[in-house]
């Protein structure tokens, strides 16, 4: 039976890619950082599965990062933790710096001294592109902004800043250590198990709570955004877990773009999501907060998924309009009252 450790569990890739690698027979040790508050809910169905195991630990000490992987004794290594709100590591530069940067080099070092050493998966991020893009020209003489592999990085935040070290760090450790050592520098991705201070999720709660409002004849304060028109390579988070796995089984260690291909601005995403109700002009419903925007603003991401199609056999499955449907059916099918909306949706 293959064992895998996923740092990290408790986010939303980390779920789904529990979810996956138990369907393919694995043995899952999942590594939480202890809160005083219950953080396992989207881990809730996975709980009582006997070839999953939660436990507690840190990535910001190489002692607790040691004695895990030398107990679980894994074949595969997933870092998907992270101090991953950009707003918040403005405000937390030296946290999201010890979690993010410092977290995958203690990882990277722990596996480089193991006997058997396991293959290794760290969750790089397209922000550390920041504002740089590449030109891709077509037949018909139109062109289009994007960015892969071979674009130049150009960090606009704490937080890209640290992921960038990560990534930097594993493929240094990669080249210099004979490690199985990837990076996937996943695009945004969505879904129901978003986090609440996400902006897609942000919206797709209010919608459920606007919903539920309008059809008992009540009102709710409007949904307060930032920069509308910051464009986004949205997929779905169940989709490109299965890139990470998909990394892991190649004869060779290499990097990947993960991505779909399109992008949409923040209000293309508030118009779907209000449409899911029946709403055609927003507008009513929601107020510019200028504190909102970011101190160094990302305008445009992009990603070209076409090496993670040729060497990874991977696809995105789940369409822009497909996503946002589902995320704001399960916050209307789930909320209780006025965005406490809670629980997730079981892996079919």
């Amino acid at each position: 039976m293959k064992r895998a450790v996923i740092f990290g569990v408790t986010g939303q890739d980390g779920s789904y890619l529990s979810d996956l690698l138990l369907s393919l027979g694995y043995k899952v040790t999942g590594v939480a950082r202890r809160t005083s508050c219950d953080n396992t809910l989207r881990l809730a169905h996975l709980l009582h599965c006997k070839r999953f195991n939660l436990v507690q630990g840190d990535i910001t000490d190489v002692g607790s990062v040691y004695r895990i992987l030398n107990k679980a004794k894994p074949h595969e290594v997933y870092n998907l933790a992270a101090q991953s709100h950009v707003w918040t590591s403005f405000d937390q530069p030296g946290l999201t710096w010890d979690v993010t940067g410092k977290g995958c080099l203690n990882i990277l070092e722990v596996i480089r001294d193991m006997n058997k050493r396991p293959r290794f998966y760290q969750a790089s991020s397209s922000e550390m592109f920041g504002d740089s893009m590449e030109l891709m020209y077509f037949e018909d003489g139109s062109h289009g902004k994007y960015q892969d592999e071979n674009t130049a990085f150009n960090p606009q935040s704490p937080y890209a800043i640290a992921k960038l070290a990560a990534h930097h760090a594993t493929g240094l450790y990669r080249r210099s250590y004979d490690l199985f050592a990837c990076s996937g520098i996943l695009f945004n991705h969505e879904s129901e198990r978003r986090g609440d201070r996400f902006v897609t999720r942000k919206v797709t709660r209010y919608v459920a709570d606007l919903d539920y409002a309008l059809a008992n004849g009540e009102q709710i304060p409007k949904l307060r955004l930032g920069n509308l028109y910051s464009e986004r390579d949205w997929g779905h988070a169940e989709d490109y877990v299965k890139a990470m796995f998909l990394m892991l089984q190649q004869d060779k260690p290499d990097d990947y773009v993960v991505a779909t291909g399109e992008t949409h601005s923040v209000e293309e995403f508030v118009i779907q999501a209000f449409k899911c109700i029946g709403i055609y002009d927003y507008e009513d419903y929601i107020t510019i907060d200028e504190k909102l925007y970011r101190p160094s603003e990302v305008p445009y991401l992009r990603g070209s998924p076409f090496k993670a199609n040729d060497f990874l056999d991977w696809k995105p499955e789940t369409s822009f309009t497909d996503l946002v449907r589902r995320m704001v059916h399960h916050d209307i099918q789930s909320r209780s009252k006025y965005g406490t909306s809670e629980g997730i949706s079981n892996p079919s």
